[in-house]
């Protein structure tokens, strides 16, 4: 498949939606709209606006301050949240040669206290208390900034928002703290493979590029001798941020005239410097570097082989998109492609290409396979049958029809493009300001203009063996060098004559697309909320006729559930191994479906396998009548159960190599929720189970079902019971819900063991969840708006003040429906003792503020949580999603959010001073990380727990 670019991957995450996703320029952005044989042509631009999508009643506004800032508006009556973003043209690239990582570091220090509000934690702080959220990053080229916030606090926002461009004050008691932060973001990725390889990947390249800088800084490369750190702080700032080099995005329910107001009266105080982007002349590779071999030692068990070919930047041809044809050639996974071959042969399970590493006039074109243990030893056949297939294209696959096909899917993709969130909108727009044209910056992901052959042919032609860097990845690498920021081993060896081998039999180009919709016609359907239309002993099937996204397309999820699903250890992994094998048998066939927007997935849980279908009403009958084929009837075979078998094991022996914090919340969730077993004794079951026994499982596993159906999406009852009843029926499920085990949160004891992830980190952690007393709506109002009062004060303390960590955070983490509150530091200094007590500090000072707390301030946290609520789906995917989750409660209420929004509008301070004090007398989980801590066996030791009361 086509893969996302990793520097600017952020900046396309609002194309996920896209089936044929590859990166070009900016976003890298693949088979997209409009040649000029497309289906529809997308509406012109005027003169202030972009172009917009046929499903996109937005009004826009564009316009350029006199001091050179360039402003994209967004009025949307609809938007439950106003955003915000800025994205200014500097990046880790331009960090300075004596302090690697400042780039990064401006980006923080930036959040830490400006002329006109100079409280270091009072941005954060307004933000959360208004039901907003905020963030930022730092690419190679680019740092980008958003918020969102509730509309009636916006202008307040936008105006502390602003002061970060205008009057940032470089707090000198700062500095030195959030030198630390940064350090123990720093440590706390020191483990991950990804930035290993990458840093590897520049020693293999031109020294003198900015792919071999460090960018995220630690305390070495923050401490200069030549200068102090807040001075090479302004002077950084002083040379690189300027209104000419920033582009704003903003998005809110007001009027275009009344947000342009907002924004040049706080914008226009930018200083203008007549600064430009900064250019990279310096070429990726030097004559002599290529071809070479690459290999890297990674800490996961994970093996990957990336062929990589320094080429132009393809950002100028975005319109027509040469490198995205070639990517999605090669990127096929359906029948006669190269991953195809490569999973007959047992030695791949994934492949992705894409363009990467762009940095305005060079790039990587990148084809990436992830192997297995097999496929290891046959890294030169793979190199040849990459070579075959992309000879092949040169010969057979630069067609006219082709690019049609790919253009047409983009076009509809466009035609009936999805909202995101407004804080993900204003983001990608900010960021596509600074690369496109203003007609483009929505367009450009989707534009396939016009097909170039000689643009095509170039590029294949940079494809080649004496153009390539090998890069081999895998836990067994023994290196001859380290990198020296993130330990990764390597050996770097030029090669003057690659070995000689065989290509794979049986490679192709693909066929015309057989799944292409031909009814695109949109329905329109009143209001109403989701009907049962099958309710009997052992079927219940729902129904939402769905006309608000514009878009002729069904969500459609089926649980199938069984109480053997997760009985024990050996059970939870015969379910995974079953959806797992579904998935891979139907990879090849249903690939060309994915592109033309269809997707299906097959998904364990603790009650059974859901399949989930998501994609255009027309056809979409035929790919459930095939999964359920396949389920049934289809062949179990060793090497396709091979292929999942090892997948599993990677994943669940890589999972004490996953981010700290994330290990300690799954070890919460499966402390505290029932059906589950924990990773670590599936993965101790899954050596046992044979090639027979998944084969026995499906025959008992099928035998022994009820069944629980959604439809959501622009069809009507009739479709949907139609179609619903042709999965039933060939399922013919015979057990009753009552059979099935429920979904349950269990009740923390007052004799609850303190829990220990398996680990292989070196940081510490601790997470303390205070769990509420009931699964009442009340308990869950009050703890609902304590989450919200508690995440800024903490933060502060902990991270700010005390500098404990880069993660720190507190906030509401309700399991289902059981409140309670998670508290959670990670800290590469800190031991979990010290963590503690200084948890412990905190929570004494909160219980004063508690009991200090009058309506006044409560009002606006209390609204905060209200507002959130009450949020409208943004897509037709998260409305299927929530009305789904609904169905996982003991009892279905699809209107849970509005009357937890009553709920929480009733909350007192004396009602939360109540619910807090029970807290504090409340027995809290403890999950604690220390380096050598022995890993606990949680399912032994939450064996007794018992569900919390209603």
């Amino acid at each position: 498949m086509p893969h996302p670019r990793i520097s600017r991957a952020s900046a396309c995450a609002w194309l996920a939606g896209l089936g044929l996703m590859t990166l070009l320029g900016v976003c890298q952005a693949a088979a997209t709209p409009t040649p000029e044989t497309a289906t529809a042509e997308a509406p012109p631009a005027t003169g202030d606006a972009p172009i917009q999508s046929p499903n996109d009643s937005r009004a826009y506004r564009a316009f350029t301050l006199a001091n050179g800032l360039e402003v994209l508006l967004v009025s949307d009556p609809q938007a439950d949240k106003a955003a915000a973003a800025m994205d200014v043209s500097v990046g880790s690239d331009n960090d300075p040669a004596d302090m690697p990582g400042l780039a990064h570091f401006l980006e923080h220090m930036l959040f830490l206290g400006t002329a006109g509000y100079p409280d270091p934690d009072g941005y954060q702080s307004f933000i959360q208390r208004n039901g907003g959220s905020h963030n930022a990053f730092t690419a190679a080229q680019d740092t980008n900034f958003y918020f969102d916030v509730d509309p009636q606090a916006f202008p307040e926002a936008l105006d502390r928002f602003a002061q970060f461009f205008v009057s940032p004050q470089f707090n000198p008691d700062y500095v030195d703290r959030e030198r630390h932060a940064v350090n123990s973001e720093y440590q706390a990725r020191r483990a991950d493979d990804a930035r290993g390889i990458a840093e590897a990947l520049g020693k293999a390249l031109n020294p003198e590029h900015p792919i071999n800088h460090f960018s995220v800084g630690n305390l070495d490369t923050l401490n200069s001798d030549q200068r102090p750190l807040r001075q090479a702080l302004v002077d950084f700032y002083r040379a690189h941020y300027d209104a000419n080099v920033m582009h704003l995005a903003v998005l809110a329910p007001a009027s275009l005239d009344t947000l342009e107001q907002e924004v040049r009266s706080r914008f226009a105080a930018i200083a203008d410097h007549d600064l430009s982007r900064p250019e990279i002349d310096t070429p990726l590779a030097l004559p002599g570097q290529l071809p070479a071999r690459l290999r890297v030692k990674t800490h996961e068990s994970r093996q990957r082989v990336e062929f990589l070919f320094p080429i132009a930047d393809p950002i100028d041809d975005y319109a027509d998109k040469p490198d995205a044809y070639v990517a999605n050639l090669l990127g096929h996974e359906g029948e006669g492609s190269l991953l195809a071959a490569l999973r007959r042969q047992g030695w791949a399970e994934g492949l992705s290409a894409g363009t990467r590493e762009a940095d305005g006039r060079h790039a990587l074109f990148d084809v990436s396979i992830s192997l297995t243990a097999e496929g290891v030893a046959h890294l030169d056949q793979i190199q040849a049958s990459l070579f075959d297939q992309i000879q092949r294209l040169r010969d057979q696959g630069v067609d006219a029809w082709r690019y049609r096909e790919q253009a047409d899917l983009a076009q509809q993709s466009f035609r009936f493009q999805q909202r995101q969130e407004p804080i993900q909108t204003v983001s990608n727009l900010a960021m596509s300001l600074a690369y496109y044209p203003l007609a483009d910056v929505q367009y450009a992901p989707y534009r396939m203009d016009r097909f170039d052959p000689a643009a095509i042919t170039a590029l294949l032609d940079r494809l080649t063996p004496d153009n390539l860097l090998r890069v081999y990845s895998g836990p067994e690498v023994e290196g001859d060098h380290t990198t020296p920021y993130f330990g990764a081993p390597y050996t770097l060896t030029r090669v003057s004559q690659w070995p000689e081998a065989q290509p794979l039999d049986g490679l192709g180009l693909p066929e015309p697309n057989p799944y292409i919709a031909d009814d695109l016609s949109v329905e329109t359907f009143p209001a109403a909320a989701p009907e049962r239309l099958v309710d009997t002993p052992s079927v219940e099937l729902w129904h939402q006729a769905d006309s608000d996204f514009g878009a002729p397309r069904v969500e459609w999820r089926f649980s199938l559930q069984s109480p053997q699903a997760a009985s024990d250890a050996r059970h939870a992994v015969l379910t995974r191994l079953l959806a797992g094998w579904l998935n891979d048998g139907l990879n090849e066939r249903f690939y060309p479906a994915s592109l033309a927007g269809q997707e299906f997935v097959a998904y364990a849980h603790g009650r059974g396998i859901t399949l989930a279908f998501s994609g255009w009403r027309d056809h979409q009958a035929r790919l459930m009548q095939t999964v359920i084929e396949q389920l049934q009837h289809g062949e179990i075979s060793a090497d396709s159960l091979a292929r999942v078998k090892q997948g599993l094991a990677r994943s669940w022996r890589n999972a004490p190599q996953d981010a700290l914090y994330q290990q300690m919340q799954r070890t919460l969730g499966e402390a505290l929720m029932r059906p589950q077993i924990s990773t670590r004794n599936m993965l101790a079951a899954l050596d046992e189970i044979d090639l027979q026994d998944v084969r026995d499982y499906r025959t008992r596993f099928l035998s022994q079902l009820y069944l629980q159906g959604l439809a959501v999406g622009n069809l009507d009852a009739e479709l949907a019971q139609r179609e619903g009843l042709l999965v039933a029926n060939a399922l013919q499920p015979r057990l009753h819900a009552d059979d099935i085990p429920p979904l349950t949160a269990l009740e923390v004891p007052a004799d609850a063991p303190v829990l220990h992830p398996n680990t292989a980190r070196d940081d510490s952690a601790v997470l303390r969840y205070l769990q509420g007393p009931d699964r009442s709506l009340a308990s869950q109002a009050r703890l609902a708006v304590l989450g919200q009062l508690i995440g800024p004060p903490f933060f502060a303390q902990l991270r700010t003040d005390e500098q404990l960590g880069y993660i720190v955070n507190a906030g509401y983490a309700p399991l289902l429906d059981a409140p309670g509150l998670s508290l959670l530091v990670q800290s590469p200094s800190a031991d979990s003792t010290k963590i503690d007590a200084r948890m412990d500090a905190f929570l004494t000072h909160f219980d004063q503020r508690i009991r200090a707390l009058d309506t006044s301030e409560l009002a606006p946290y209390r609204e905060a949580v209200r507002q959130q609520l009450l949020t409208r789906d943004q897509s037709l995917e998260e409305r299927a999603n929530r009305l789904w989750q609904n169905l996982a409660y003991p009892e279905v209420d699809f209107e849970r959010r509005r009357h937890l929004a009553a709920a929480v509008a009733e909350v007192t301070p004396q009602a939360l001073e109540q619910a807090w004090q029970a807290l504090r007398q409340h027995p809290a989980l403890r999950i604690t990380a220390d380096p050598g801590d022995q890993a606990s066996d949680v399912d032994a030791l939450t064996r007794g727990f018992t569900p919390l009361p209603r």
